[in-house]
């Protein structure tokens, strides 16, 4: 059993049932609807079933067992569908031109899976389509207030830059939020905000 699936067996929401509020506040001025919507490392699917809620096709992507169960269940309490596929981003396939969204909230890998999985991002978003995403930058450690306790795996914000540098970043930020997201993220946290959008010209 993977730690997250372990952590994921409890019948309560590790990280709540509400979305995360960066995620909300994005969605309210992008005004996707009807969109093909992919979350990736979703957990147990908070942010996914409000994204449903929005009119939008969602699918999940987790390598959690007890995660996806969690994120059906909620998406039947909720009274919307949500597709969750279990996937390991070691072995994803990204298809090109594939997603109109595609959003990450505090997916923290090493440093060769985060590089490799931008990248997946950057191929499979179709012309016009967003990536969003908040995660802890590498400022967190001290603030004790969530995220993984190694730096390998927090965030530096040239990582997005130089991956989207020829896409329109719609909206870039690192600094302070407060955030109070079930038993793990609670209070002051040092974050990095990024919604870019791929270009019409963009085939890559």
């Amino acid at each position: 059993m993977n730690p997250w699936d372990n952590r994921f067996q409890s019948d309560n929401y590790v990280y709540g049932t509400f979305p995360n509020e960066f995620i909300v506040e994005v969605q309210k001025s992008l005004a996707l609807t009807s969109a093909d919507v992919l979350a990736i490392a979703e957990g147990e699917g908070r942010n996914a079933v409000y994204l449903a809620e929005q009119g939008m096709n969602v699918t999940t992507w987790d390598y959690a067992p007890s995660g996806l169960v969690k994120t059906k269940k909620l998406a039947e309490e909720r009274g919307v569908e949500v597709k969750p596929e279990l996937v390991d981003l070691n072995d994803a396939v990204w298809t090109k031109n594939k997603w109109d969204e595609i959003i990450c909230v505090f997916g923290h890998f090493p440093l060769e899976l985060r590089q490799k999985t931008l990248q997946g991002v950057k191929k499979s978003i179709k012309p016009g389509g967003y990536f969003v995403t908040e995660v802890y930058s590498q400022y967190q450690l001290p603030y004790k207030s969530g995220g993984p306790q190694d730096l390998e795996l927090l965030y530096h914000p040239e990582e997005f830059l130089q991956t989207f540098h020829d896409w329109r970043i719609v909206h870039f930020f690192m600094g302070e939020v407060v955030r109070h997201e079930g038993e793990f993220h609670n209070g002051l946290s040092h974050v990095i905000q990024l919604v870019v959008q791929k270009t019409n010209r963009d085939k890559e």
